[in-house]
């Protein structure tokens, strides 16, 4: 065998982390539609159930350390993104900070939750209606934590789908007559389309030119805070006035 000499790069792209879930089939490659050139973007999965409730979402809690510390351990993380928007807000956003940090070195770490907060906050929404797959159990705990972020819920509306393999195939026809039609409940500055496993990025540019206002969804407002975090929100494909405002 011959040894041959070599030198390292002497630099390296910014590295953000996913932590996807285990049932999630849409939010990495929504990710990777929106990822900026000069980002690098590297995906681990935390176990989760095919149903979803608030019981099997708080089991998320006891394997996100563990899913953390399976990115690659030569990686900078510049930030880490947990991608679960019921998860968070069933777990809480400081809790997996702290369980995310204890597998992987970063410097920051957001999920759906903060992203939305921090969108909201960036477009000074305060009244959202919100379309959501899931049982009322588990919306019903991400309006109360929003409510505790001085984000009001006007008009609800919800799918009412257990399972992630059906969330997934919801059709963009349906997204779209719900999200009008929750949008017209109460007086509201935005609509909110919950759920990283929800396919919403091609219909929010639609949807908010027929609406008149902003239209958020959950991988967007993610992706958006995720890149921010890095110093660089340069998206090839920036749905939404969210990017632009």
């Amino acid at each position: 065998m011959t040894s041959y000499p070599y030198t390292l790069t002497e630099t390296r792209p910014l590295q953000l982390g996913l932590i996807a879930l285990q049932s999630d089939e849409t939010i990495e490659a929504d990710f990777r539609r929106m990822l900026p050139e000069r980002l690098e973007l590297m995906v681990s999965r935390v176990a989760s159930d095919l149903e979803v409730s608030a019981a099997s979402l708080q089991k998320m809690e006891a394997h996100l350390t563990g899913a953390a510390a399976l990115f690659p351990t030569g990686a900078r993380m510049s930030a880490v993104a947990y991608g679960c928007t019921s998860g968070t807000a069933q777990i809480g956003q400081a809790r997996i900070a702290e369980l995310v940090r204890a597998g992987v070195a970063t410097p920051e770490v957001t999920e759906p939750v903060s992203a939305l907060i921090a969108a909201c906050a960036h477009l000074g929404i305060r009244r959202l209606a919100m379309l959501s797959p899931y049982v009322e159990e588990v919306s019903a705990r991400l309006r109360n934590v929003l409510a505790g972020a001085g984000i009001a819920s006007a008009g609800f509306g919800s799918f009412n789908e257990p399972e992630e393999a059906a969330v997934v195939r919801i059709a963009p026809k349906s997204i779209i007559e719900a999200g009008h039609s929750v949008a017209a409940l109460e007086n509201c500055d935005a609509l909110f389309l919950s759920c990283t496993n929800l396919r919403t990025l091609d219909v929010i540019d639609q949807m908010e030119a027929r609406l008149g206002m902003p239209v958020l969804s959950s991988n967007q407002v993610l992706a958006w805070h995720l890149f921010g975090l890095a110093g660089n929100r340069d998206a090839p494909f920036a749905p939404g006035r969210l990017w632009h405002a």
